[in-house]
């Protein structure tokens, strides 16, 4: 039997991209890549390992070039993504086959994914250790107030690009455990329709929030330095709320919130990582 082999992808080849993209729905039934590639948002950073039958992308996992932050040190590393097999082509291996094409790309670099529950048990196999991630939250009883913060269209281009500009210039959204240079994840969980509105505070200060039965959901924060975040909440809400969480490390933004659970949808995985200790959250917006 010939062991397939798997194949690189790249923004530039349109063919293998519209592939990959018809491959996605068969794997994951509510994801779709097509609006995100029609932005312009596949670049350099993100690479797909297939395996082709007839043109077909039966088998994949991706790879997201990623500045990761730890513990306040910058490195480069990588985001495992859309790992998986059409139903077809199961039980023949293919899953190994681009895994090992996708960390062969990696080399020896840090590496990190999130899995889902039913694939808990084959990322070990590949040198992967599972970690937990937090909750982060804190009581607020807080009202509406003031000029309400503007929400911006992702489906713009300029937006898209000053979101852009905004990651790549500005903080890390955590020190702890996060990453810079996200936005292109960020927007496509806008393309999807999966990202709660992103709220202009003001030209230094962009933020993805919105509120759901009383709590303010803050997913990440795009900024060029530090500003006083509880000052800003009235303006990020459109009914009273008695709580705020955060979908990342909330400690530069809010230093005493607390730990208020375990993330039990986020099954992180990691190789050639060492994380800080104590609890952490990963940005939800800078998941693959």
């Amino acid at each position: 039997m010939t062991i397939p082999t798997a194949v690189e992808i790249d923004h530039r080849d349109r063919v293998l991209q519209a592939a990959f993209c018809d491959y996605v729905p068969q794997v994951f039934r509510t994801v779709d890549f097509r609006r995100w590639c029609a932005w312009g948002e596949w670049n350099d950073d993100y690479r797909a390992f297939a395996v082709l039958e007839e043109g077909r992308v039966v088998a994949n996992a991706s790879v997201t070039r990623m500045r990761l932050c730890v513990e306040g040190r910058e490195v480069i590393g990588y985001q495992l993504g859309a790992v998986g097999c059409v139903p077809s082509h199961r039980g023949q291996g293919l899953s190994r086959v681009v895994m090992e094409a996708a960390l062969a790309y990696c080399g020896g670099a840090p590496v990190l994914l999130f899995a889902n529950e039913k694939v808990r048990d084959f990322y070990p196999r590949f040198g992967f250790t599972p970690r937990e991630q937090a909750l982060f939250g804190t009581e607020l009883h807080a009202a509406p107030g003031g000029e309400a913060a503007p929400v911006l269209e992702l489906a713009e281009a300029h937006v898209r690009a000053g979101l852009v500009s905004l990651s790549d210039k500005g903080l890390a959204v955590t020190e702890r455990f996060g990453a810079r240079s996200s936005a292109r994840i960020a927007s496509w969980y806008a393309a999807n329709a999966f990202s709660r509105p992103l709220r202009q505070l003001s030209d230094k200060a962009w933020v993805l929030a919105g509120v759901e039965d009383g709590t303010l959901y803050v997913d990440d924060i795009f900024a060029l330095e530090s500003f006083d975040l509880r000052a800003h909440i009235p303006r990020l809400i459109d009914q009273p709320i008695t709580a705020v969480h955060f979908g990342f490390t909330p400690e530069r933004w809010w230093p005493q919130a607390g730990v208020v659970g375990e993330d039990l949808e986020a099954h992180l995985f990691v190789r050639n990582l060492t994380l800080p200790p104590g609890p952490h959250r990963f940005p939800v917006m800078a998941r693959t």
